[in-house]
């Protein structure tokens, strides 16, 4: 038995390298908007995808409440959306895009596709669909909620 870990050909280390391979670039296109990675997620969730609470955001996002609540915090300070508080608690009922946040997600979409293309482009389609199948095997059963992404 082979007691020497080597990490170069372990899985976790590739997962990782590719995981910042992709996010490096995405990072590098979307910092020339002004957003981040989670910040664009968020932008996703509510333009794409109509979710208004935080608590779905967060959901969607994959990053814990306090992250989300950073994130909207951040938004709402740049005027890429709006929040309107509910109740006598002060807490956000709902997040709307704003203009300014509407031409942000607009602009950055094609650079996310660019990204994803690039990575697409190495593999076949079959590969791909194998690959994706693999990774939720691997996830399945896995509380994927992160404190950043």
């Amino acid at each position: 038995m082979n007691t020497r870990y080597q990490l170069h050909a372990s899985l976790g280390y590739r997962l990782s390298l590719s995981a910042r391979l992709q996010e490096r670039r995405l990072d590098d296109a979307l910092k020339t908007l002004g957003l981040t990675r989670i910040t664009w997620c968020v932008l996703l969730a509510i333009g794409n995808e109509a979710l208004r609470r935080p608590s779905e955001i967060a959901q969607f996002v994959g990053i814990d409440r306090t992250a989300t609540s950073r994130a909207l915090r951040q938004l709402e300070g740049d005027g890429v959306i709006s929040r309107a508080t509910g109740g006598g608690d002060g807490r956000t009922r709902s997040v709307e895009l704003t203009p300014k946040g509407n031409d942000l997600l607009a602009k950055g979409t094609p650079m996310a596709i660019e990204n994803n293309a690039i990575m697409e482009s190495r593999i076949t389609a079959d590969e791909r669909a194998h690959l994706l199948t693999l990774l939720n095997k691997i996830n399945e059963g896995e509380d994927i909620s992160l404190a950043r992404l």
